[in-house]
């Protein structure tokens, strides 16, 4: 295993989540209105376009808020390889995305189990005790599971 020290470069935190949403309004609704998230309005230099939305999940590194987007399934996004915009993933195709986590504090878990049981989404609780986490499993509109994770106060890894 190489060490951090031997690369010029080391990322240091997860900046952005993005998902190619394939009913847009109503991930809108849940990430925005069910879970609460805050929307990120674009800065002084300009909108970020039609179809994408930018949720703030908390302080990044260097400066940069950590996001969620979502982009409708219209979207062009880019290519890695050529900077040229490509066809976004036709519907029906399996995504590589297993889960997507979402971090709050232990003493808020119960009231989004209720806020989910509320809005009619099924919630289920797992522990994972090595390392001291429990986590609140459910499912956005997609069908993408999302986790709401905590740390017990007794006791986690850090």
């Amino acid at each position: 295993m190489t060490e951090m020290m031997d690369r010029p470069f080391h990322p240091r935190a997860l900046a952005e989540i993005a998902i190619r949403c394939l009913d847009f309004e109503a991930m809108q609704d849940f990430y925005g209105r069910v879970l609460g998230l805050a929307r990120v309005q674009p800065g002084a230099r300009g909108g970020y376009g039609d179809g994408i939305v930018f949720y703030r999940l908390g302080e990044s590194f260097g400066g940069h808020v950590a996001v969620l987007a979502l982009f409708s399934s219209g979207t062009r996004g880019v290519s890695m390889s050529t900077g040229d915009a490509e066809q976004p993933v036709q519907a029906g195709l399996r995504s590589s995305l297993h889960h997507l986590a979402l971090s709050l504090p232990w003493e808020e878990q119960e009231a989004a189990a209720a806020r989910l049981q509320e809005e009619g989404l099924d919630g289920r609780f797992e522990t994972f005790s090595w390392a001291g986490w429990r986590g609140l499993f459910t499912r956005d509109p997609d069908g993408n599971t999302v986790e709401l994770v905590a740390a017990s106060p007794d006791w986690h890894i850090a």
